[in-house]
């Protein structure tokens, strides 16, 4: 196993800590490790391909631990009523339809569009959003807009998973 699954899985390591760190309220640590999931998540694939590490299975690592953590941070942060429960929900679902008509299971490389990349990268770039303004600036985010993005996200989430499911249905129709 290379350093860029380590990389990968060191996001596992971080979730129950993260998740833990949300429910106590400890806004600063959760901040950092935060910090922490997205550094990984940002040089993992630029480690693989640089040393030759890069393969169907890393990938399904790599986007299997980003949806693990983002989900237990989001339904941690669901459960202090501050996003609804819908999202991390959404973005299990989102995930498991996104390996199945990939057929990654099988080995094959994940089929990726457009919308659920900006999703996923949104997924984690909500986080700090969520986290930061009780521990840095509270008044400069308020939480009206926090839960105008986490619906922006839920309704993206829905259009990309429908999508999805139609891009399948027409590739099934054509075979």
């Amino acid at each position: 196993m290379g350093l860029a699954n380590w990389l990968s899985l060191s996001r596992l390591v971080l979730a129950p800590a993260t998740v833990y760190t949300i429910l106590t309220e400890q806004w600063g640590i959760a901040s950092v490790l935060v910090a922490l999931a997205i550094i990984s998540d940002l040089i993992d694939g630029p480690v693989a391909r640089a040393r030759g590490e890069a393969s169907a299975a890393g990938g399904l690592l790599d986007h299997g631990s980003d949806a693990i953590y983002v989900s237990c941070c989001l339904l941690a942060v669901a459960w202090g009523g501050y996003i609804p429960l819908l999202l991390p929900i959404l973005v299990v679902a989102s995930f498991s339809q996104y390996v199945m008509d990939s057929k990654a299971l099988s080995g094959q490389q994940l089929r990726s569009s457009s919308l659920g990349r900006w999703n996923g990268i949104a997924y984690f770039a909500l986080l700090p959003c969520l986290l930061l303004p009780p521990a840095v600036f509270a008044t400069f985010l308020p939480p009206a807009l926090l839960s105008t993005v986490a619906w922006v996200l839920i309704t993206s989430t829905l259009v990309s998973m429908l999508d999805r499911a139609w891009t399948l249905l027409q590739l099934r129709r054509h075979q």
